[in-house]
């Protein structure tokens, strides 16, 4: 049956070596870094993600106009596109009338599902292009959060490298002084002469 002994890389005891108080050190900077450090990267960046993805969704507000139009195209009977988890939608012809009077036509995405003579909202932008609508808030929100899980996640994986190469080298300077120590001792309990 195996003992576990806690916390004696931290009590004074006549196999405790240097090395085993670096890393006792180590443990503990870990746990500090995990428990403070990681949420405080992932809030940093996850901060810096909701102003950029704010930003974006106000330009693309101000580049882009929202028309409400009526469907006047065959609606596709084939399923329809889906484009980096948005909404599925369809290219189909639609036509509104601009507040000086006059009819335009074009093509436009429109919601999967809708039917011929519905009137559905479409976006364009300065050049008369259809695109997709600008993001809204909870467009936002997600982003932020993604990012900021990542951001946490990265953190995370840069303590446990760390942590790994130090130990690696505390039990490689560990060795090293077992060996050392072993050489002073060998020739007492096997009565060789050095």
């Amino acid at each position: 049956m195996r003992t576990r002994v806690r916390g004696w890389r931290w009590r004074r005891n006549p196999l405790r070596r240097r090395s085993d108080v670096v890393e006792a050190w180590t443990v503990l900077a870990v746990v500090v870094l995990m428990m403070l450090g990681a949420p405080l990267v992932g809030a940093l960046v996850g901060r810096w993600a909701h102003d950029d993805a704010r930003a974006v969704a106000a330009e693309q507000r101000s580049e882009r106009h929202r028309v409400r139009a009526e469907v006047v195209g065959r609606v596709p009977d084939s399923p329809p596109t889906v484009q980096g988890g948005r909404e599925r939608s369809y290219r189909v012809t639609v036509r509104w009338t601009e507040t000086g009077g006059a009819t335009r036509t074009a093509t436009a995405r429109v919601p999967a599902g809708s039917d011929r003579g519905e009137w559905v909202d479409v976006w364009f932008d300065a050049e008369g292009r259809s695109v997709a609508p600008p993001p809204d808030e909870t467009a936002v929100w997600q982003h932020t959060l993604a990012m900021g899980a990542c951001g946490a996640g990265a953190a995370i994986a840069v303590i446990l490298l760390g942590h790994s190469l130090v130990r690696g080298a505390a039990a490689r300077h560990r060795l090293a002084e077992w060996e050392r120590d072993w050489a002073l001792t060998e020739p007492q309990w096997t009565r060789r002469r050095a």
